[in-house]
């Protein structure tokens, strides 16, 4: 999913000051249950994890992840890693106080410090990436974390076959309508989805983490066009 100057559409648009500006606000309307999602999530990690856990967070620009787990788990030490210089900064703006405690890197997963990591997260980024390129970054995530450590991701997944794609991408405009977002924007958001983000089905998400070498796959989330998985290096 790239432009025509090879950069890609996802972070042409989160490097877009208006975007940015706007981020906070967009995921708590776009993603139902966002705030559980970010608390299942520390909730799963510290089940292994141990009390001064490293964690790499990818796709950590914005910050809302990294400071719902920071102030959960106060002994926690993070790696933020994002490729748009923006979002790194409004995740420094969104930690606040807490930004002592995490590491942020501008790039991909290869960019990432190599570890080892207690625990990692990738929250509401991997449905940006092409099949290959997913499983790419998964197995980079997994070699840098410990043997068993636990890893929790996050995006868009839902039925993709003949009519339950449309269906489904009509229910995920709904929700933003309801949550309060302007109806054009909401539909401009569905078609943009559609047309541009490479969806999966849970199905194809679960036989993609397994294949970068994550155990024990197991579905905790699932909120209309997202699903949110629990797995061990």
């Amino acid at each position: 999913m790239s432009t025509a100057d090879g950069v890609p559409d996802f972070l042409r648009m989160f490097s877009d000051p208006e975007a940015v500006t706007r981020y906070l606000d967009g995921p708590r309307r776009f993603v139902p249950g966002l705030a559980d999602l970010h608390r299942m999530t520390g909730v799963l990690l510290a089940e292994r994890a141990p009390l001064d856990a490293k964690v790499l967070v990818l796709g950590a620009g914005g910050g809302l992840e990294l400071k719902a787990l920071a102030e959960a788990h106060p002994g926690w030490s993070f790696v933020g890693v994002d490729p748009s210089g923006p979002m790194l900064a409004l995740a420094a703006r969104t930690l606040g106080p807490l930004i002592t405690r995490v590491e942020l890197v501008r790039g991909y997963i290869e960019d990432a410090p190599p570890g080892p990591f207690d625990a990692a997260t990738c929250l509401l980024t991997l449905h940006f990436l092409e099949p290959a390129e997913r499983r790419r970054t998964l197995s980079d995530i997994r070699r840098r974390m410990k043997p068993g450590g636990p890893f929790v991701a996050a995006h868009g997944s839902f039925p993709q076959k003949e009519g339950e794609r449309g269906r489904w991408l009509s229910r995920y405009a709904a929700f933003a309508v309801a949550a309060g977002v302007d109806p054009q924007q909401a539909n401009a958001a569905r078609t943009a989805v559609e047309t541009n983000v490479s969806m999966l089905g849970p199905e194809q998400d679960r036989e993609i983490l397994c294949g970068a070498g994550f155990s024990d796959v197991e579905l905790f989330f699932a909120a209309f066009t997202w699903r949110g998985w629990i797995a061990y290096a």
